[in-house]
This record gives structure tokens, C-alpha cells and sequence, in this order.
């Protein structure tokens, strides 16, 4: 069971190297799909500042960012938030995700997904979760699907990934126990 295997870390300063290695480990693989970063982006003092946010954001309650560890060998293989969090009639967040290019395909995005969808209803009694995903991204398409997420349609140019405005599907799963 994967329960025993990753762990979801909330962002901690003392695992800022092991942050920046992931990062430097998964330049390349994940370009196409995240914006364009300055060199300054894949340093210690860099990753440090993103951690020292996630905790801040953490304590607002404005943006929740956990770390996906693989537990028994304590390494940092991935990353998922809930972000842009919207209270009042709206109980909305936006999911976002990262796994290292090694670690793909064995099932801890999807445990990663369904443990933090369990944060997002149960915890924060959150109402709707959206993600939005390039199309030619069908691994990250099908991860959502597993996890019951339905297509509410294409955004044309929605992000500008890598420099380009990207279209992107609007994936949305509700909390049907609000």
C-alpha cells in the first residue's frame, strides 16, 4: 500500500537542499510544462524563499504546498498544492502538481491526488477542485481521471507555459458531501 511508502510533507526549511536537487534533477523533464525560469531559480537561497512562503502561505491558509516524499528512503520526489484558495459562495481551489521524472508511473501521483483531495473536502471544506492541463499532457489527464476529476471544457490560452500561451482542459471535481 502506497500509505506506508510516500508521505505528503508540509514545506519545511530543512529540506531545502533536497528541494533544489529535485528541481536541478528535473529541469529539463519539466520545462514543457511549467513557466519559463531564470537560472537564479535553481538555487539554494532561491528554493530556501519558495519554502519560507509555502510555510507562511500554510499559516494564512492561502495556499497549502506539500512535498511527496518516498518515506523509507526519505527522498523528495514530487510536490502538489491547492492554491489561489476562494472562500465566501465560491469554496474553490486550484490543484497543481510535479512528480520527478524517475518516479512516474507507480501509482504516487494518484495516491498523492487522493490524499490531498481528502485535505481539500475534509479539512478545509472546500467545495469544488480545479486543475488545468495542457492537452498533450495525457499523463497528467489520465491521473485526474483516476481520481474522478470530469473535463469542463478547453480554455484557449489559458497559461503561459515555457513562454507560450498554452490552451489547457479545465478539470474539476466536486465535493459532492458539501
Amino acid at each position: 500500500m502506497l500509505k506506508n511508502v510516500i508521505k505528503l510533507r508540509k514545506a519545511d526549511l530543512e529540506f531545502k537542499e533536497q528541494l533544489l536537487n529535485y528541481q536541478i534533477r528535473n529541469k529539463v523533464f519539466l520545462k514543457p510544462y511549467n513557466p519559463i525560469h531564470k537560472e537564479s531559480f535553481y538555487t539554494l537561497k532561491n528554493q530556501e524563499d519558495i519554502l519560507a512562503q509555502n510555510i507562511v502561505d500554510y499559516e494564512n491558509g492561502n495556499n497549502y504546498v506539500f512535498y511527496i516524499f518516498l518515506e523509507k528512503e526519505n527522498l523528495l520526489i514530487g510536490k502538489i498544492s491547492l492554491t489561489n484558495i476562494v472562500r465566501g459562495v465560491f469554496q474553490s481551489c486550484f490543484l497543481g502538481y510535479s512528480l520527478d521524472k524517475d518516479y512516474l508511473n507507480n501509482g504516487y501521483m494518484s495516491f498523492a491526488i487522493s490524499s490531498i483531495i481528502k485535505f481539500a473536502f475534509d479539512d478545509l471544506k472546500l467545495h469544488r477542485i480545479e486543475a488545468n492541463v495542457m492537452p498533450r499532457n495525457k499523463a497528467s489527464l489520465r491521473v485526474l481521471e483516476k481520481n474522478n476529476f470530469i473535463n469542463e471544457g478547453l480554455s484557449k490560452k489559458y497559461l503561459q507555459i515555457n513562454g507560450i500561451w498554452e490552451d489547457h482542459i479545465h478539470m474539476v471535481l466536486l465535493n459532492e458531501n458539501y
